[in-house]
């Protein structure tokens, strides 16, 4: 298996960008807290994708370069996030995701009774784009998320969180609905708003690589700001 961290040898790119890995067919970076995945009816430029694209194309404006968003993290989920260099190397990407493992370390408001477990519920969307948990298989997609506490203060406690599905907000939705949700979180948890950012991070990512088959793993650094939280 061929494991990849975060060195401080990795290249910097605009907006606190670094690229963790790159080949032919790959680009795997650590992205930072408030920067989007890609764009958006208002925001098409200040983007993830924006940035690699441009960065792929090395200033030919008129290059047909470009990159491929393989999955998305939210905007103030910072972590490891992968990108296809061709269309045909990203569809391969998608084809093996249900196997693909990924982890998440999250700093939550309190103390979980349970110490481990699986979350499990169907998840909704309403006209808002508000996500929401329900337990009519009819109305929702099924969701599992598993979780881990590592650490624990008087405040807040840290967790190792794995998604067992990938849906939109499923880490935050099913975490608040432990009852304990991510700190930052202002759209499904407490205000949030004494918060920078929200306190989720995309530690890891481990899969196969698209045309040569080997298992890779990436694995970023742990952020400062929930390495702050968790001081106590």
């Amino acid at each position: 298996m061929v494991k990849k961290k975060k060195t401080s040898a990795y290249r910097h790119l605009p907006r606190r960008l670094e690229i963790v890995y790159e080949d032919a067919d790959l680009l795997v970076v650590d992205k930072p807290a408030g920067l989007l995945t890609e764009g958006t009816g208002n925001q098409k430029t200040r983007t993830a994708r924006y940035i690699l694209t441009d960065y792929v194309r090395k200033g030919a404006l008129k290059s047909r370069k470009e990159v491929f968003t393989v999955h998305r993290l939210d905007q103030w989920t910072s972590g490891v996030l992968v990108f296809a260099k061709r269309l045909e190397v990203k569809e391969l990407l998608q084809e093996q995701w249900p196997q693909v493992e990924k982890k998440y370390l999250a700093v939550v408001h309190g103390q979980p009774a349970q110490k481990e477990g699986t979350i499990r519920s169907y998840l909704a969307e309403d006209k808002k784009y508000h996500m929401y948990s329900t337990k009519d298989p009819a109305q929702g997609k099924l969701a599992q998320t598993e979780y881990k506490v590592l650490k624990e203060t008087a405040q807040f406690s840290l967790l190792e969180v794995k998604l067992l599905t990938g849906r939109k907000n499923q880490i935050r939705v099913h975490l608040a609905d432990l009852g304990h949700p991510v700190v930052g979180d202002r759209k499904y948890g407490q205000s949030g708003r004494e918060y920078p950012r929200l306190a989720l991070h995309a530690l890891s990512i481990s899969f196969r690589h698209p045309s040569r088959g080997e298992p890779m793993t990436f694995e970023t650094q742990v952020p400062g700001y929930l390495t702050k939280l968790m001081r106590g």
